[in-house]
């Protein structure tokens, strides 16, 4: 690991995500724990907070759509486990909702600073709102930064998983304001023959405005996988 990431937490989209192992609501935890599995890894600024407790209802009330990206959600604070342990507790007793993923207890700040959600110029010893997006080969694919007084929304969080996936599935790319089943953008052509084809494949499908922007509807393999094998699961339940 680079002196870089271990002073500023400078981390970086396609760095290997730095790995840990911590303490955590579900017990202790690692990074490697999710091989083979999406993740998003996002910092709250403290427990017992309003807007905190918004997110983690809302991230708990989203997670079967998580679930079904092979996504797993995991939350970080540098507060105590025993107070992570009482808030989500107060929360289950308040409204009924259990809150569903790892909270992870980063009480000395070392996986905060290393990923660097700690920003000086607003709190030394508080996290602000990041979140990352890391693949199922642990690398950081995505990264958001809120400030401490916004709540994140979580519909974009799933969007950009889902576009992630798709455009990784498909070798293409999502346009703006791109959501689920929508075509994908395919790679531009690199020879001039390649660029005549694609000019007469836009003619006759009526799917791109030039040789330079095209599109692609999404195949079944790469829409739903994973939905799919749910649906499966829950016939056989029924």
């Amino acid at each position: 690991m680079s002196y870089e990431l271990l002073e500023s937490g400078n981390v970086k989209i396609g760095e290997k995500a730095p790995d840990f192992n911590a303490i955590s609501t579900f017990g202790n935890i690692s990074l490697k724990d999710y091989e083979g599995k999406w993740l998003v890894l996002f910092s709250h600024p403290g427990d017992f907070t309003p807007v905190c407790t918004t997110e983690m209802i809302a991230f708990t009330r989203a997670n079967k759509y998580f679930n079904k990206m092979n996504t797993e959600l995991l939350g970080l604070s540098v507060d105590s486990n025993s107070s992570h342990l009482a808030w989500v507790y107060d929360i289950y007793c308040r409204t009924g909702i259990k809150i569903s993923f790892p909270i992870i207890a980063d009480r000395n700040g070392i996986i905060s600073r290393r990923y660097g959600m700690i920003s000086n110029e607003v709190s030394t010893t508080e996290t602000v709102r990041n979140v990352y997006i890391i693949d199922d080969k642990q690398y950081i694919r995505a990264i958001f930064i809120y400030p401490m007084n916004i709540g994140r929304f979580i519909p974009e969080i799933i969007r950009t998983v889902k576009a992630l996936q798709m455009a990784e599935c498909m070798g293409g790319a999502t346009a703006a304001n791109w959501m689920p089943n929508q075509p994908i953008i395919i790679p531009s052509p690199k020879t001039y023959s390649e660029l005549e084809k694609r000019v007469e494949y836009i003619n006759k499908n009526r799917n791109g405005i030039n040789w330079y922007l095209s599109f692609e509807e999404p195949n079944k393999k790469c829409i739903g996988e994973a939905e799919n094998k749910e649906d499966k699961e829950n016939k056989k339940e029924m």
